[in-house]
């Protein structure tokens, strides 16, 4: 169907540009060029195929895969390493992401999970399933306590480093086992792993064949595991995949600290605006001459340096409310009168009754404008003084001058 409406598309593309190119000849203007039209056929995304018979999937009880079965949970516990028997067969199935990938009922739900067993090559509801049947990609993040799968995750690792994980350690590298040892193991684990998303760092042991394999994103990871666990890869041997635990080599320490800064990093400069973090970066030529344009203090052709522009951002930041950097200092009241002061509060200088008090004027505390505010008050009967100089023993109170 999709190869037969290409054909008509493009044939009527064609008849199209045919009637266009004969209308010139008809009407004499041959200096008028014949527009084509092309149309772009997009391919619609096809829908996940059943990776088993349908028919053969039998209605069974789980197996049981621990000593004792939690009433609570509905589900074994105990049992925590794994059955030495079981690791031996080989898989049922397998995934092949170029054939079985597609859409199904979890692409219109924000927030699904992925088909545990689509990663297994085992699932049989093709696109009628609720979950994914995809890769993982970096912009699918779940939350820490559980996998790409929706399965909760524990605090601690089991015994022999299967099934979820830990929550509390952001783990992206596998461990591979029982590999078959031959020339080019490093190229058979790095083309059969890099199937399942974007590897970081591969690191073999050929002599004991096993390797570590280190993804980019942990969903990836995850996904790997379960699709990988009791797979052969170009021989009939059967992959033992575990999780790996901490490398104890200092150099790994720091790579793994470097790249989470690196990761830090990313997600601020995403969170920020694109013009700042090319300003910040140096990768706005122009940005520099608009700050100063910007900055010229509303004098016409003044271009500050970048040492005052500096010093001004820095002043702008660090004060909470930047109204109040440039306001005048106010004199309290507790300070010392000027020469005009007490010049002002001479000419106030009136007779007052015993009853009322006095308030010292001059070279008091109190300035003219004070002075004259509490006359106003009091109706002009308040008398200014000058302060009397201290005298007597009190003089070299305090000095550090043993003359004293």
């Amino acid at each position: 169907m999709d190869q037969q409406t290409a054909t008509d598309e493009n044939a009527l593309t064609t008849t199209t540009t045919d009637q266009q190119s004969q209308e010139p000849e008809q009407e004499g203007d041959s200096t008028v060029a014949a527009k084509k039209t092309k149309k772009i056929i997009r391919r619609k995304r096809r829908p996940a195929r059943p990776q088993i018979d349908p028919a053969t999937v039998k209605s069974e009880p789980p197996p049981q895969t621990g000593t004792i079965f939690n009433i609570w949970y509905n589900k074994w516990s105990g049992g925590d390493r794994e059955d030495k028997y079981l690791s031996k067969h080989a898989a049922e199935g397998r995934c092949n992401i170029a054939k079985d990938s597609g859409y199904t009922r979890a692409d219109k739900v924000t927030g699904s999970y992925f088909c545990l067993f689509f990663a297994r090559g085992v699932c049989h509801k093709g696109h009628e399933c609720e979950y994914l049947h995809r890769l993982p990609t970096l912009h699918d993040l779940f939350n820490p306590n559980v996998d790409c799968f929706g399965r909760d995750k524990f605090s601690d690792y089991r015994d022999d480093m299967g099934g979820v994980g830990s929550f509390t350690r952001q783990n992206r590298t596998l461990y591979v086992g029982r590999i078959h040892v031959s020339d080019d193991i490093e190229e058979v684990v790095s083309r059969h792993f890099q199937e399942w998303g974007q590897i970081d760092r591969i690191r073999v042991l050929t002599a004991r064949g096993v390797a570590f394999v280190t993804y980019t994103n942990t969903a990836n990871a995850e996904f790997a595991k379960e699709a990988m666990a009791h797979q052969s890869l170009d021989h009939s041997e059967i992959l033992n995949v575990r999780w790996a635990t901490v490398d104890p080599n200092p150099l790994a320490q720091k790579r793994e600290a470097r790249r989470l800064e690196e990761q830090a990093a990313e997600a601020v400069r995403r969170a920020l605006p694109a013009d700042y973090v090319a300003e910040l970066e140096g990768k706005d030529p122009e940005a520099k001459k608009r700050r100063k344009i910007e900055g010229s203090f509303g004098l016409q052709g003044y271009e500050p340096s970048d040492e005052i522009w500096y010093t001004r951002t820095k002043a702008l930041e660090g004060s909470e409310q930047p109204a109040q950097l440039e306001a005048p200092a106010e004199q309290l009241m507790l300070e010392g009168a000027s020469s005009s002061s007490a010049g002002a509060a001479a000419a106030y200088d009136t007779p007052a009754p015993a009853a009322q008090g006095q308030v010292t004027g001059g070279g008091g505390i109190f300035n003219s404008s004070t002075v004259a505010a509490l006359q106003s008050m009091a109706g002009g009967n308040i008398t200014t003084q000058a302060a009397k100089a201290p005298s007597g023993p009190l003089v070299g109170y305090g000095s550090d001058d043993d003359s004293d």
